[in-house]
């Protein structure tokens, strides 16, 4: 068969990257960003009432305790990452959580400055429309090195979850 013949394996993309068994790993990381939130409040009023701090330095301190919890759990449990590498997927991921973190306040800024959206109702309707970029972003690019990395671990997971699972993804040209 001539190199022109032979089929080719098509190369993963984003959008396949988001699918199913995909689900599971986004409840996952939705649990973790849950419970980061319950550590990010927590360290806040320990910091301000506690220690008397500025709640603006308690606010950033705060923050970087419930990324670092958040990339502890996110690493270990919602994509199983494990060998070297944590200091290069640290770094991304504080990257990704800061730019989540900016999104959500702008859209927080729009959502009550412009809108008039109730303050709580805004706050939480950003943080869950964050929530996916935070998500993409992180099983691309911190853990994974692209579409590639995650078709591995969509194999693992069927492989994981059985029979039912096993078989492979409809390929589109």
């Amino acid at each position: 068969m001539s190199a022109a013949a032979k089929p080719r394996s098509p190369t993963p993309s984003v959008a396949g990257a988001l699918r199913i068994p995909s689900i599971s790993q986004f409840v996952r990381f939705a649990v973790v960003g849950a419970g980061g939130y319950v550590v990010n409040l927590a360290v806040f009023a320990l910091l301000v009432d506690g220690a008397g701090i500025d709640y603006r330095a308690a606010g950033v301190l705060a923050f970087l305790v419930a990324v670092a919890n958040n990339f502890h759990w996110n690493r270990r449990w919602t994509f199983a990452t494990t060998g070297p590498g944590a200091l290069r997927q640290a770094w991304r991921f504080l990257v990704v959580s800061s730019t989540a973190a900016l999104l959500g306040l702008g859209l927080l800024t729009v959502l009550v400055g412009l809108l008039g959206v109730e303050k709580l109702a805004a706050q939480a309707i950003a943080t869950v429309s964050v929530l996916p970029v935070s998500f993409a972003g992180n099983r691309l690019w911190t853990f994974g090195a692209g579409p590639r990395a995650v078709a591995r671990f969509d194999r693992r997971e069927r492989e994981r979850r059985g029979p039912e699972m096993r078989q492979e993804p409809i390929q589109r040209p």
